[in-house]
């Protein structure tokens, strides 16, 4: 594999003032994938990147770029093959945007930096591929967290770089400025085949967006894997130590803990029609059962984190006369009744039995 390999990390370990944080570290990664740290906070994501980047020295081990030992290569030829976009934020002065995007093309430049017309155009051509071709002469401190992710993006590219490395780069961003920035990295290391190693908090995002993810926690990698191997909801919430709540890998997101207590509500559901309502009754804090519900229905994945008990049924199968008089009872035992239903069909009519009986017994809200 190494042979093919891109980027990979051989037993490497790294840490701070000579004291090792995470040890014996392997990435292996290709051109045109995405790699994605993921861990707590403090785990070491960002000591790791640093690391690969040569702001930190590696305590342990060695680290390839296109096959050459990377302390072999000079400041100079490194910024060649990868760009880096990392947290801190730059606070450069009475820079435009395009001056900072040009700033990628130094590495290609004379000893007095002085940029040709080839330069100036690859600068032109990066500051369109993010979209921020009309943010050129605008002052870079003066614009958006948005715009200025998008911005040291285009500086990257602008390196004409094999491989990009990006600590936590969503972090300040609102979410149609996150979808944006990895919509135009992904759209990047599809075309231009370029290697990508970066950090995320956002669970969701990571799921979606990465080839290989690598799982920080400890004095080891805990897991590596693809995202189908690593997004489970037992495994995450080991990784995370979640105590309160739980990590649903089925919507790639975390869920509130139930509301305890005796049930209060019966709630009628399916087809995803009572997710809303599941969770306006969790953040109210009023106990709730749910059902009758298919196992492959949507609305049975929310339920069995948020209701204190769900009653389902077989995927694909009509509900049966026993699931329905176990909710009948179920529904006894409740104060209320609330409905998310607008319809019915053969596959779930006793459901529309349940709703009549709720009716007669005016527990109906």
């Amino acid at each position: 594999m190494k042979n093919k390999c891109y980027f990979y990390t051989d037993k490497m370990t790294v840490g701070y003032d000579g004291k090792p944080l995470i040890k014996e570290i392997k990435i292996e990664l290709l051109r045109g994938q995405i790699l994605t740290l993921i861990g707590p906070n403090g785990a070491g994501k960002s000591t790791i990147l640093k690391s690969i980047t040569k702001q930190l020295k590696i305590l342990g081990g060695c680290v390839y770029l296109d096959q050459k030992q990377m302390k072999e290569l000079s400041g100079k030829e490194t910024a060649r093959k990868m760009a880096v976009v990392l947290t801190d934020r730059m606070k450069p002065e009475l820079m435009t945007c395009e001056d900072v995007v040009a700033a990628g093309r130094y590495p290609y430049t004379g000893s007095l930096g002085i940029l040709n017309e080839e330069d100036r155009a690859k600068t032109r051509e990066a500051l369109e591929l993010v979209q921020a071709l009309e943010l050129a002469d605008r002052d870079f401190s003066a614009i958006s967290d948005g715009q200025k992710q998008r911005i040291l993006l285009a500086r990257a590219i602008c390196q004409e770089p094999e491989m990009i490395v990006l600590d936590e780069p969503t972090s300040f961003l609102d979410i149609r400025h996150k979808l944006e920035f990895l919509s135009i990295l992904k759209k990047l290391v599809r075309e231009r085949q370029v290697a990508v190693v970066m950090s995320l908090h956002e669970l969701d995002l990571a799921q979606k967006i990465s080839d290989l993810i690598i799982c920080i926690k400890g004095e080891y990698v805990d897991k590596s894997g693809t995202p189908e191997e690593i997004f489970t909801d037992d495994y995450i919430s080991s990784l995370y130590e979640i105590k309160k709540g739980s990590y649903h890998s089925n919507f790639g997101c975390v869920e509130l803990p139930a509301p305890s207590g005796k049930p209060e509500v019966f709630v009628i559901a399916g087809g995803g029609s009572g997710i809303s309502c599941y969770r306006r009754l969790q953040r109210e804090g009023i106990p709730f059962i749910t059902g009758v519900l298919h196992e492959n229905d949507i609305d049975y994945e929310a339920a069995r984190t948020l209701a204190c008990e769900v009653i389902a049924e077989s995927a694909f199968e009509p509900v049966s006369e026993a699931h329905y008089i176990a909710a009948l009872e179920k529904m006894k035992q409740c104060r209320e009744v609330k409905c998310c239903l607008d319809h019915f069909g053969t596959g779930n009519a006793a459901n529309q039995r349940l709703l009549a009986e709720a009716e007669k017994q005016g527990k109906l809200i």
